[in-house]
């Protein structure tokens, strides 16, 4: 069992910045994949970035590379999003998640949902031009 809650969501110019936080509530925080996901009114949840808690290993998706960067304090249980060059297609709703087994298949962690059992109630980013 875990628990997720979101921070840092919020409004922000178009070229702006803001940054995510996700605090895990479980018994164990490493070792497990975590990720990042969004959705905007009318489309489907899209996998942003994830992670590896144990190695850090770390996959972006496309839209993002280069300007959105994952990251996670262990001794403060939190995982991290931090949004750069912020673009007007990059508002919706910021969900984290938590897969349920720790591990992974292959060199990095998933970024489809149905890989994460666990996910926070989410914040909101919103971006204008």
């Amino acid at each position: 069992q875990a628990q997720l809650v979101e921070s840092g969501g919020g409004s922000a110019q178009a070229g702006g910045s803001l940054r995510l936080a996700c605090r895990v509530s479980a018994p164990v925080y490493s070792s497990y994949c975590m990720g990042w996901f969004r959705q905007a009114p009318g489309k489907e949840r899209e996998g942003v970035a994830s992670i590896d808690t144990y190695d850090e290993a770390i996959k972006y998706a496309d839209s993002v590379k280069g300007r959105f960067t994952i990251s996670q304090d262990e001794s403060k249980d939190t995982m991290y999003l931090q949004l750069n060059s912020l673009k007007a297609d990059d508002t919706g709703m910021y969900y984290c998640g938590r897969a349920a087994q720790n591990g992974r298949r292959g060199p990095t962690c998933s970024l489809e949902g149905r890989a994460y059992s666990y996910w926070g109630q989410g914040t909101q980013v919103t971006v204008s031009s």
